[in-house]
């Protein structure tokens, strides 16, 4: 399937992502210096696609999107996403807790 969405990724001055998504790469020559192109990626879809400065990229993101970020956003989620993650812990409740918290119903006495 071919890539038909042009992606950047920027930071807002409140710091939040901006995503702005483009049908085709004109909108990005317009706006950003093209200083080559890939012709190195693992993704074949991207060869060919446009190197801008100031943006890094191209990267895949999805089957058909191809994502640029800024490097303060790219520095930034690479930060987060090298961080390793706490494993997840299970909290078992004892016996005593269980019983007291769930206690067993008793058969009505016969008369």
């Amino acid at each position: 399937m071919a890539k038909n969405t042009w992606r950047i990724v920027t930071r807002g001055v409140d710091g939040e992502l901006l995503i702005r998504d483009f049908d085709s790469p004109e909108p990005l020559l317009q706006t950003h210096i093209q200083v080559g192109i890939d012709d190195c990626s693992t993704d074949l879809e991207l060869r060919g696609a446009p190197v801008f400065r100031s943006l890094v990229g191209p990267m895949p993101e999805g089957t058909n999107v191809i994502r640029y970020e800024t490097p303060e956003v790219f520095e930034c989620l690479t930060k987060e996403w090298a961080i390793p993650k706490p494993p997840r812990r299970r909290i078992r409740k004892s016996a005593a807790m269980s019983a007291a918290t769930n206690p067993a119903i008793e058969p009505p006495a016969a008369e």
